[in-house]
């Protein structure tokens, strides 16, 4: 067992006005099982850079184990992938290859192909077995499960719950209970670790975060009263001193007896109300330092007079002319939210694609109401360039509102001011949702919306769908996304 310890990390990028980390210390032992969670830009994937020394910093990392990232790049992708393993963990043997091979379930036939031959899935699948065959090495895991659809991540999980020695970047509130036994969480002031998963944090930080709400709302309360308080007594003092004069026979005398006494007792009297309000603004001022506020997100759909707005019948996609999944059928009506799951590249994103009304070859029957307004969501962020008022423009939508659902999903002034292309892919999910609820809408149609996305932001998502009810089709694989969400599940399965 042995330990990496950060004592006074303190770290900011060139330019930019505020610190990611200040003075920063804690300690991790390498046998446990790290779940990292943080909003999108507070310094998740900085903080694993840092561990790996690619960054300046003050302060001191101490570790004796080497640390190895999850995803990396393999050099020569041509190769084939038992040589890509070899070349890894030269020291493993193959009956131990074929071993964490098959606690992936993967298939034994992958190892004598070509590693640029295998789907995504499958390279994950490869490099993970490689860097925990390695051995003597802590790994830093980043967002695995992004694109991987829920059989797979089920796979992954059950994997890394034999594992240990790891830190795992993952927005999956499911896929984080199974998996991890400390919880590390990147706060607005500080880091904190907790023993437990993600639900036995998120109960604890639910308490804390109460807890602080009613202090605040309690010593506000109080700063209130004592003000008022201290502002009667002065005033008394005042009066009381003032009364120490007494004109008599044109001739002013000094009371120096009782009346004196009196002044002084309530000069001293508001002096101590001060001091009891400063300590109160004091304690006031360390509470909800890491309180996020979960700020509702606003949506506003059209319900259309047309019911259903959509119907499919026996439908299937086809590519070069060959049905890829049985026939599916479901109409879509006013406020139903529609999840599509499935197992990647079996053609769900067609299907949303297809309502769009893309080019997708196709058998069956599909029927779209006349005049629909449509909002979608696209899985891929590549084509997102320039600034943000622009981009509002472009996509014909109110500048102010898109930028307060941005504001509200954690965007500082900072990120207001950088170019899209610059942002994080999180970042960048979260313009394209923050473009879709700023549209009025008869359907919204989502895809993957969640990949990147941070815990607290899907809850807000969650929250606004519940309460305003917009008509919604959706592929996602966050299970916990989808059950708290969905009022229909549409599965897509193989021919």
């Amino acid at each position: 067992m042995s330990q990496i310890s950060v004592n006074n990390l303190t770290f900011g990028y060139e330019g930019s006005l505020n610190n990611i980390f200040e003075n920063v210390s804690f300690n991790i032992d390498t046998n446990w099982k790290l779940g990292l969670i943080g909003r999108n830009g507070k310094g998740k994937t900085t903080f694993l850079k840092l561990l790996q020394g690619k960054y300046e910093y003050k302060g001191t990392i101490s570790k004796n184990v080497d640390v190895d990232y999850f995803p990396f790049e393999v050099a020569n992708k041509n190769k084939m992938t038992i040589e890509i393993i070899n070349e890894i963990a030269p020291n493993a043997q193959d009956w131990e290859i074929i071993k964490e091979l098959n606690l992936l379930k993967g298939d034994i036939q992958i190892l004598y192909r070509s590693f640029n031959s295998l789907s995504g899935g499958e390279q994950m699948k490869v490099l993970f077995i490689s860097l925990f065959l390695k051995g003597n090495n802590f790994l830093l895991i980043d967002e695995p499960t992004n694109h991987l659809d829920a059989d797979t991540r089920d796979n992954l999980a059950s994997y890394l719950e034999k594992k240990k020695g790891f830190i795992l970047v993952s927005h999956d509130r499911n896929f984080l209970d199974k998996v991890v036994d400390h919880i590390i969480s990147i706060n607005n002031t500080n880091i904190e670790i907790q023993q437990g998963n993600f639900s036995s944090w998120k109960e604890n930080k639910d308490r804390q975060d109460n807890f602080e709400e009613k202090q605040n709302e309690r010593l506000q309360k109080d700063i209130k009263k004592l003000e008022i308080a201290s502002r009667n007594t002065a005033k008394w003092s005042d009066e009381v001193e003032k009364s120490k004069y007494k004109t008599k026979n044109s001739e002013s005398t000094i009371d120096r007896g009782y009346i004196g006494h009196k002044s002084a007792k309530m000069m001293k009297k508001s002096k101590v109300m001060d001091r009891r309000i400063e300590k109160a603004i004091d304690e006031k001022t360390n509470l909800l330092k890491n309180v996020d506020r979960n700020d509702s997100l606003k949506i506003i759909p059209i319900e259309s007079r047309k019911n259903p707005l959509i119907l499919l019948n026996n439908l299937q996609i086809k590519y070069n002319e060959k049905t890829i999944f049985s026939p599916v059928s479901f109409e879509v009506k006013n406020g139903d939210r529609i999840a599509i799951v499935g197992k990647n590249g079996i053609g769900k994103s067609s299907i949303l694609k297809l309502i769009l009304g893309q080019d997708i070859q196709y058998n069956g029957e599909i029927k779209i109401a006349n005049d629909l307004k449509i909002s979608y969501v696209s899985q891929n962020t590549d084509y997102l360039k320039g600034n943000l008022k622009i981009f509002a423009q472009d996509n014909k939508i109110d500048e102010s509102i898109f930028k307060a659902m941005l504001s509200k999903m954690g965007f500082s002034n900072f990120d207001f001011n950088t170019k899209i292309e610059e942002m994080s892919e999180g970042q960048k999910k979260k313009v394209l949702i923050a473009k879709s609820i700023s549209e009025q809408a008869n359907i919204y149609l989502w895809d993957e919306p969640l990949n990147y996305i941070d815990i607290l932001t899907r809850e807000q998502i969650e929250d606004s769908i519940l309460k305003y009810n917009p008509t919604l089709i959706f592929v996602e694989h966050d299970k916990t996304f989808v059950e708290k969400v969905a009022t229909k599940i549409i599965t897509i399965e193989n021919k």
